[in-house]
């Protein structure tokens, strides 16, 4: 699988940059991972906006989109973001088999040179200069062009626009603009804060977009973070081990729901349904919050698919009894991008024989050094 990298202060994100993303999607990538600096070495300090906020608008963008991912390891690091060390954290925790593209706009080219270790980034990427400027400056390193329209978009034109009370709404996402709005970022004067509660929808897709926006509104932005991770990964191995990718995704990105839930609530829920609470259980009720969010799926989302409800239930403690989605779910969750301790030899996919060999060795490992 090719995978990207655009990086940028992304401040706010916009079109211009998801339209640069599915450029480098439809030439040859089948993933970009977009990262927010924490500090350009090239930029004075982000205004307007704090990382947290650019961090949600990122993951507003992208709803539902398995081909696009965020990665905070910028904003982590804190002081000057610089992606020669950007690049190498990819690389390893990504168990990336090939050389990442790096995507850059062309009004970068001049400075390049300027950039800490140039000539290593240019060795360890696979450059693609996407148009920004309408003359093209030359470009020394190896590179891929792309061949794109130049969008008249940027962050600080749409700043702008917002501070001067001018059209700017349909430059950013839906979720980006409810964002901005509902944050007064940029100088945005409210109007109108009413939001209508979306109703369900029976489309996958659709019930994913509802799905991962309660999961982002409703949990810490580490702990979605973990959870989007975790229907990544969970998606990337349903097609492995040729599962319905969509399930795995809804799967993993609800599978923490309930993660906060208080202890009482879910000692009551487990006893209300007839579950049998294992004694680990009783004593610690939060490893019960896949039983919760398996119970809101089905009652709040009116999600009937036995097969997801089993892997969000079970995902806490494993089970070698359950179903094949249930496997991977446990695993994605135990081992995805984010969880740094981890061996990352266990993301290894194509190391196993199959999905039961690549469970007991999760299984196993989790416990061994619990």
């Amino acid at each position: 699988m090719k995978t990207a990298i655009l990086g940028g202060s992304f401040n706010p994100v916009h079109l211009g940059h998801l339209f640069i993303a599915g450029l480098a999607l439809s030439n040859g990538c089948d993933r970009v991972i977009l990262v927010p600096a924490y500090k350009s070495p090239f930029k004075s300090k982000a205004e307007g906006a704090s990382p947290s906020d650019r961090m949600a608008m990122l993951c507003a963008s992208i709803e539902g989109d398995p081909k696009l991912t965020v990665d905070d390891c910028e904003l982590n690091r804190a002081g000057v973001s610089y992606t020669i060390d950007t690049i190498d954290d990819i690389i390893k925790r990504y168990r990336l088999k090939e050389k990442p593209g790096l995507i850059l706009g062309d009004d970068l080219a001049d400075t390049f040179n300027l950039w800490r270790n140039a000539s290593s980034i240019a060795e360890k990427t696979d450059i693609i200069i996407a148009r920004r400027l309408t003359n093209i400056a030359e470009f020394p390193y190896p590179h891929k062009k792309l061949d794109n329209n130049i969008m008249d978009i940027s962050s600080a034109l749409i700043r702008g626009k917002i501070s001067r009370g001018e059209n700017w709404q349909y430059l950013v996402p839906p979720g980006v603009r409810n964002i901005i709005e509902n944050q007064n970022l940029y100088g945005y004067k409210t109007e109108d804060k009413t939001v209508s509660k979306p109703k369900h929808k029976e489309n996958i897709k659709e019930t994913i977009a509802l799905l991962e926006k309660t999961a982002r509104l409703g949990l810490s932005p580490s702990r979605f973070l973990h959870s989007r991770h975790t229907a990544l990964m969970a998606w990337d191995l349903c097609r492995h081990f040729g599962l319905n990718p969509w399930e795995g995704y809804l799967a993993g990105i609800s599978h923490d729901l309930c993660k906060s839930m208080d202890n009482d609530e879910l000692l009551l829920l487990a006893e209300s349904n007839g579950y049998e609470i294992l004694p680990m259980e009783k004593h610690t009720p939060s490893l019960l919050h896949g039983l919760g969010a398996a119970h809101m799926l089905k009652t709040r989302y009116n999600i009937k698919n036995e097969k997801i409800l089993e892997a969000v239930r079970h995902h806490v403690l494993g089970s070698e009894e359950a179903g094949p989605l249930a496997k991977i779910i446990y695993i994605a969750d135990k081992i995805e991008v984010s969880r740094h301790w981890v061996d990352p030899e266990l993301r290894e996919k194509e190391a196993y024989s199959g999905l039961d060999e690549m469970f007991n060795a999760v299984l196993n490992y989790i416990y061994e050094n619990s």
